[in-house]
């Protein structure tokens, strides 16, 4: 064999060599994370897949939201979770968001029980949220109910006369495009879109009498667009208890059979950046119960997303005088 060959044998076998040693240092150390996990685990007191009762928080103004609806998926499916605490503090957002979330609320409440706690608001498209389950827990100052819903579009029609603008179209009927924030409103538009907002009104009410078994009598009085005190909404029925979230969880041991003194587990929904080494981590963290090292570690990765609001809305907007 010639000087060349047996060199290119020799790089031959050390590239395999190497080959090898890579694979078995990368298996070792997964190996290794997986071993201080579970020796953790069992310190705490509970084994890699502990049951529990999940904790899913609404937030901020509500829209459309797959990853959230893929987050109530992964919790009615997981056999960990053996009840949903559903902690709201929300103004509410836009009616087809807020229906797509009383809807997906509906879904997981057939495969796990589930109770609302209001940490705070929820108002309008938070209160369609918090009638998705069958018991509503509030605290004293909270603020719930403003059932109604709102279309505001701005008039620059004035403004466009002052700097010399006009505004024209050609349209296929008299309607389209109403009403138009570079015109004043006709009685035509206008009684088209209060059409409109009546009917999702009415299709509010109906959620809400039906949800909270009242009369017509006691919707009229609760269905007014104005917010109240989680003290107010109990007499109202508004409110099934006032209380904090011990209290939410004593009604789903009390009342749907979970067992008592699980622990209590945020389940957050995925986002781009999931496949991300801090994302990565959270989730091994909030599998072994390491809660705060998760936030830190979310709160490291985490982007602001900005919420963009289009159609008709269900939200409280109070104003700053």
């Amino acid at each position: 064999m010639s000087i060349d060959a047996e060199a290119i044998a020799d790089r031959r076998r050390l590239r395999r060599k190497l080959s090898f040693w890579r694979v078995a240092g990368f298996s070792g150390l997964i190996a290794a994370v997986a071993a201080i996990g579970y020796a953790a685990a069992d310190r705490a007191g509970y084994g890699a897949i502990q049951n529990q009762i999940a904790r899913i928080s609404i937030d901020g103004v509500i829209t459309g939201n797959q990853r959230l609806a893929d987050l109530m998926q992964r919790v009615g499916d997981s056999s960990a979770v053996s009840g949903v605490v559903i902690s709201i503090n929300s103004p509410g957002g836009t009616t087809t968001g807020s229906e797509e979330l009383f809807r997906n609320i509906r879904r997981l409440s057939e495969k796990k029980p589930v109770v609302t706690f209001v940490d705070g608001t929820a108002a309008s498209g938070g209160y369609i949220t918090a009638v998705a389950t069958d018991y509503i827990v509030a605290r004293e100052t909270s603020i719930v109910g403003s059932i109604g819903v709102l279309f505001q579009y701005p008039d620059l029609s004035g403004l466009m006369g002052q700097v010399g603008v006009k505004l024209e179209e050609v349209k296929s009927s008299p309607l389209k495009a109403e009403p138009s924030p570079f015109k004043p409103t006709s009685p035509e538009a206008r009684a088209a879109m209060q059409a409109v907002v009546n009917d999702t009104y009415d299709w509010f009410k109906t959620l809400v009498r039906d949800r909270r078994r009242l009369s017509e009598s006691e919707l009229a009085a609760a269905s007014t667009g104005q917010v109240f005190s989680g003290r107010q909404g109990v007499p109202l029925k508004l409110v099934d208890k006032i209380g904090g979230e011990r209290d939410a969880v004593a009604w789903l041991e009390q009342n749907k059979g979970v067992a008592k003194d699980l622990p209590i587990r945020d389940w957050k929904p995925s986002s781009d950046r999931d496949l991300s080494l801090f994302a990565m981590s959270a989730t091994m963290a909030d599998l072994f119960g390491f809660e705060r090292v998760a936030d830190a570690l979310r709160r490291t990765s985490s982007q602001a997303e900005v919420a963009q609001l289009d159609g008709l809305l269900a939200v409280w907007q109070p104003l700053e005088k």
